[in-house]
């Protein structure tokens, strides 16, 4: 409402200065998420963004992140939405590193036009990883014997319950490797001449934000609020762009589908919060976070 009466205002009688609408990712990327637990996706980021870019006052749009990675496909994904809607929009993008933008969170950051980062922000890992676990002994010692069926000779690749092949191994790398390769195109169409030629830029490291900014990864150091404040004008507003609010039962989802009692919905939940936890906390660590 308070929008609208400042555009029906002569503008000479509104206001001094503008208003930047600001959205947060925090998190790991995933796609999905639990009721007590919500990832970064497209599903999850897409009403902010459309939100933040819709308003027409506003010259650019500002974006807070703070994410170790995650999906390959959820990141690019949200990239992809972020430049269609500052090119419809016509809008400047403004990114800004909390403690981390790796891997899937700096492959998000490159849709900013500016990436602006903090002097102890992580940004980089500019790679592909898979990571699992092999158990071909633990059936053995438990007594337990396993069967699988398939239609397909390499239905069961990688399948952590059987000894590893070698040419399952070669396989993983070949498609990790595509990947990458897609990844490297992205961040040099976006970053351009800005990148340094370092050997080490593509190998999955990650540095500290002031390194990252003599590398090309990011273009300055600096805070949201002082570095909009010094672009756009002392009076600068910034405008959090947040989910909408509502009970404490419906936000969690806490209302049963017919045939199951909310005891047994609650507890799926909390399985399925713990379990993305863990996949987060494992992510987050990587970076000593």
């Amino acid at each position: 409402m308070k929008s609208l009466l400042r555009r029906l205002l002569p503008k000479s009688m509104r206001p001094e200065g503008v208003t930047i609408p600001v959205v947060r990712l925090s998190g790991a990327i995933m796609a999905g998420g639990s009721q007590f637990r919500q990832n970064l996706s497209l599903a999850s980021t897409a009403g902010l963004l459309e939100k933040a870019f819709a308003d027409k006052e506003a010259p650019a749009v500002a974006i807070s992140i703070n994410s170790p990675g995650g999906s390959p496909v959820q990141s690019r994904l949200i990239h992809k939405r972020i430049r269609d809607l500052a090119v419809e929009n016509n809008k400047k993008v403004f990114v800004f590193v909390e403690d981390v933008a790796a891997s899937g969170g700096y492959m998000i950051a490159t849709a900013g036009d500016e990436i602006i980062v903090d002097p102890f922000s992580i940004v980089g890992s500019i790679g592909v990883i898979s990571a699992t676990f092999g158990f071909p002994e633990l059936l053995k010692k438990v007594g337990v014997e396993r069967r699988v069926y398939t239609a397909g000779a390499n239905k069961s690749v990688l399948d952590p319950f059987q000894p590893e092949k070698p040419e399952d191994v070669e396989r993983l790398k070949a498609l990790q490797l595509d990947m990458h390769e897609s990844f490297i195109e992205l961040v040099r169409q976006r970053r351009g001449a800005r990148l340094a030629d370092n050997p080490d830029l593509f190998t999955g490291l990650f540095w500290v934000g002031r390194k990252g900014v003599e590398l090309g990864l990011a273009d300055g150091i600096g805070d949201m609020r002082g570095f909009l404040k010094d672009r756009f004008g002392a009076k600068t507003r910034l405008k959090l762009i947040a989910p909408p609010r509502g009970l404490f039962g419906r936000r969690l989802g806490l209302f049963s589908v017919r045939g199951s009692s909310p005891a047994a919905d609650i507890a799926s939940a909390a399985a399925d919060g713990l379990i993305d936890a863990a996949a987060e906390r494992a992510l987050w660590s990587r970076f000593g976070l």
